[in-house]
């Protein structure tokens, strides 16, 4: 019988592949031949522990499976022609056999129980007097970190605090605010804990510490907390609002100040898990950021064109709905700093008249007229030829790209890792998150001031007033419009319509092709059969509501 677990506790989680950075690496530990027991006496085998704890957000971040959970199955994304996880994202049968959610359940738990046996080890560690509060700090806001996934996704599941070494045949049904209880515990912790910076870039500060636990007191409804540690994260001056929108994605610019907690993958892509046998013995191709893969049209097969490393290498797993290219107006540089429409000619064999670098690919968000199409060298795939009326998708291998996460630094064009890092939590979200609180606590106008510090940067040259909002405008939906907006892709959106109850009505009113099979009990995602295969008190843990 498998661990309710996983395998990776004990030592082998000390042998974990490190956490990598693209100019310092927490340096490895390989205590071989050693206990845990003893490992975990010294400091640089507990050093060695705390960085393992930090490789399981490899398995959500960048990642096929959590961009399904995290992005698809919502109101502004639904399936490519290159789709895997339908059930996800559209709801077709959902049940716990996917694999997706077995993937993530198996490494989330791990990661717990790392954490956990760090927590109750950290004493015996040797660690100076220091340095203990520090390393006890990241490792709660891990915990806390990993945790709000699981209970969001799969709500009151099994709790624990205490470390497990070997099989676990039971589990226990904890209520989610228990699961809180815990959460908020350790992140308040974490920001007492944590210093403002890091001498190795990728650890977590108090700043990230405040930015999440802002998050968590907004998703339970603690709105004058979260609006405190929203003010916080602002008004401290480590962050700062990168001038220009397209700018965060520039592969120079992964450093920006703009991000407050970041998913850190290492220029050197041997380090990031791809072939690691004890990090990644399951096979499905990990390694470093994968996002720049998924959200790409099929454009390497039309006239002009063959893949290149500019343009990428189309996987074709998501495509946007309507409803998300209709939220930027006109007047919004976001949408042009998140999709591309354009694809120039860069092949030898090209349609008469083309030359290289000529627009081959017109795939836009607006309706061209018929008579102007005709007088075109390039292809065109407008509103009409991607969308039914009704909004529903007509061409799901055409469509406007969302090109946040391209990587034009990869060294071949088929490579399908990339070394960007995943900006977890940016000063945008934490603007987002204060405006919320506002919303909520009535001040309806301090709200509109801190969604039009974001619009004032979204703006393009000369529309900045034609971008702010009035008090008036403020209310959860419009800050949801906002959220999608700004964040779209960012693996946070299904959690978002989750915390706010909006869930299943936005599916239902703005993406037709997701909701033919959404149904209530799709704001838990299901328990995978293999946990629920494992555990002798299967009648007692039993599967998610309306799940077989």
């Amino acid at each position: 019988m498998k661990s309710f677990f996983g395998k990776k506790t004990g030592l082998l989680a000390v042998l974990l592949l490190t956490l990598a950075s693209c100019q310092d690496v927490l340096e490895e530990y390989n205590p071989s031949g050693l206990t845990a027991e003893t490992v975990y006496t010294t400091p640089e085998g507990f050093e060695t522990l705390v960085n393992a704890a930090y490789t399981y957000q490899r398995w959500w971040y960048g990642k096929e499976e959590a961009y399904n959970m995290a992005e698809t199955g919502t109101d502004i994304w639904t399936s490519g022609a290159g789709e895997v996880y339908r059930d996800l994202t559209q709801y077709l049968n959902l049940q716990g056999g996917n694999t997706a959610l077995a993937s993530e359940w198996r490494e989330f738990y791990a990661a717990v129980n790392l954490c956990n046996g760090g927590i109750s080890r950290i004493g015996n560690a040797g660690l100076s007097a220091a340095l203990r509060p520090v390393r006890e700090g990241e490792l709660r806001f891990l915990r806390a970190f990993y945790y709000w996934h699981i209970v969001e996704t799969w709500g009151g599941v099994h709790f624990t605090t205490e470390e497990t070494n070997g099989i676990v045949a039971t589990a226990n049904r904890t209520p989610v605010e228990t699961f809180y209880n815990q959460i908020f515990e350790d992140l308040k912790f974490a920001v007492a804990n944590l210093p403002v910076t890091q001498s190795q870039y990728g650890r977590v500060t108090k700043g990230a510490a405040q930015a999440f636990l802002a998050r968590m007191y907004l998703t339970r409804n603690m709105n004058k907390e979260a609006l405190e540690m929203a003010q916080a994260v602002i008004t401290s001056n480590t962050y700062k609002l990168e001038t220009s929108y397209a700018d965060l994605w520039k592969m120079s610019n992964l450093k920006t100040k703009e991000a407050i907690y970041v998913v850190d993958y290492a220029a050197n892509l041997a380090i990031n898990d791809l072939l690691n046998t004890t990090f990644n013995p399951y096979g499905h191709g990990r390694g470093s950021n994968n996002g720049h893969l998924l959200f790409l049209m099929k454009y390497d097969d039309r006239p002009g064109l063959t893949r290149d490393i500019l343009n990428g290498r189309p996987f074709n797993r998501y495509m946007p709905t309507r409803f998300l290219l209709d939220l930027y107006s006109e007047n919004d540089a976001r949408y042009e700093g998140s999709f591309m429409e354009v694809w120039l000619a860069n092949s030898t064999s090209r349609p008469a008249g083309m030359n290289l670098g000529d627009t081959a690919v017109y795939c836009t968000r607006k309706e061209i007229p018929d008579a102007f199409e005709a007088t075109r060298k390039y292809q065109t795939y407008d509103r009409s030829k991607i969308y039914n009326a009704n909004g529903t998708v007509k061409d799901n291998l055409r469509y406007p790209t969302l090109s946040k996460f391209m990587d034009p630094t990869r060294a071949s064009l088929n490579e399908a890792q990339s070394a960007r890092d995943v900006f977890v939590i940016r000063l945008a979200e934490v603007y987002l998150i204060a405006a919320e609180a506002q919303m909520k606590l009535g001040s309806l106008q301090a709200a509109a001031d801190y969604v039009n510090v974001l619009r004032t940067r979204a703006a393009k040259p000369g529309k900045s007033a034609a971008m702010q909002i009035t008090a008036a405008q403020v209310t959860l939906d419009f800050i949801l419009d906002e959220r999608a907006r700004e964040l779209a892709g960012e693996q946070i959106r299904w959690f978002d319509l989750k915390r706010t109850g909006k869930l299943l009505e936005r599916i239902r009113a703005y993406a037709p092709d997701n909701a033919v099979n959404l149904q209530d009990h799709h704001v838990l995602r299901p328990i995978p059969q293999t946990q629920l295969d494992a555990v002798t008190n299967k009648t007692e843990f039993g599967q998610n509501q309306g799940y077989q």
